[in-house]
């Protein structure tokens, strides 16, 4: 049964996850928290970037140092070697302790070992999951544990742990994930030059790095001349679609020349469709015209005022997610249908 107390800790490992959206892609963003049973939060853990331990191996590994103030797994970042070190070493450390992930632990060999595998290993008590896998590759990993003895609950905060897994579910849907990204100073103005800090600048070229298409406008092209790479974190550049009536562009504008880079120039955004991960960057002109057909806002706010006329966001959004970048917050929007 899903108590009061389990919703605290799913939402916990959700934040946990929601810092780390679009960054795991292709993989899903995963939050996870290992309680006892006086429900002391003992480690929480997020999935990162493909390839890397996923959320519940992360906290396994804090709670496992917190228990023991064994230091020697704190440099360990490879996950099969995660995996071995606590199979070996938990000493029944687990048997009592609980486990809550957003979604449902994997139950295949990928790039990483089975996270079922390791959670009936260590003899874990009781395992709450808010959203079911439903992969065809990794899925099965609940019921694998239920078998295996493990109280195993299903649908702890699940509509907001669905919503998290919604990169992922359109890509295993073949549809892209399309968000707006903006940047606005503390009283909303979005225009005028550099807005926010470094480290936002950082992460929005992480964000660029995990997507296969970036959509702008072609006034921002011809007026800014950008290259929108993703230098900042030695990342890959996305293809750039650029929604313009004209095709007029000086092509010695660094955008045009980045290597293995296709750059589209459309009246419409019918191409995203052929991309899996879609970030929108623009002002009042395209948030206007594609409010219609953006349900995401990535929006980071700097703590800094500006002078001129504040944008208008669009009706019916719902704060998700926010977090500090640098002295910037950086908050995730989902817009609700009418």
């Amino acid at each position: 049964m899903v108590s009061a107390f389990d919703a605290i800790l799913m939402q916990k490992a959700l934040d946990a996850a929601w810092a780390y959206q679009v960054l795991t892609f292709p993989n899903p963003a995963v939050g996870a928290v290992v309680s006892n049973e006086q429900g002391d939060i003992l480690g929480v853990g997020a999935h990162k970037k493909a390839g890397t331990p996923h959320a519940e191996v992360l906290a396994l590994k804090a709670a496992y140092e917190n228990l023991t103030n064994d230091s020697r797994i704190s440099c360990i970042e490879d996950a099969t070697a995660l995996h071995d070190f606590l199979k070996e070493h938990h000493n029944h450390l687990f048997h009592n302790l609980t486990l809550h992930v957003t979604l449902e632990p994997c139950h295949h060999f990928g790039k990483t070992p089975p996270c079922s595998a390791l959670i009936e290993a260590l003899g874990i008590k009781r395992v709450v999951i808010g959203s079911f896998d439903e992969s065809a590759k990794a899925k099965g990993g609940g019921a694998f544990l239920k078998e295996k003895g493990v109280e195993v609950i299903f649908g702890c905060l699940k509509e907001a742990c669905d919503l998290l897994l919604t990169p992922f579910t359109c890509k295993e849907s073949k549809h892209p994930f399309v968000f707006f990204k903006l940047a606005v100073s503390s009283n909303g103005i979005a225009t005028g030059g550099i807005i926010t800090s470094e480290d936002s600048r950082r992460m929005v070229h992480c964000l660029r790095d995990r997507c296969d298409l970036l959509v702008i406008g072609g006034n921002t092209v011809r007026t800014d001349r950008p290259i929108l790479d993703a230098r900042l974190c030695d990342g890959k550049a996305p293809d750039i679609l650029i929604l313009s009536k004209q095709n007029n562009f000086d092509r010695t504008i660094p955008l045009f020349n980045v290597p293995n880079r296709l750059v589209s120039i459309a009246q419409n955004i019918e191409n995203i469709n052929n991309y899996s991960m879609v970030m929108i960057e623009g002002g009042q002109r395209f948030l206007d015209a594609l409010s219609e057909k953006v349900e995401w806002y990535l929006i980071f706010e700097s703590p800094h005022q500006k002078e001129g006329e504040p944008i208008v966001l669009p009706d019916g959004l719902q704060k998700i997610f926010s977090q500090r970048v640098g002295e910037d917050t950086m908050s995730w929007y989902f817009k609700h249908a009418k």
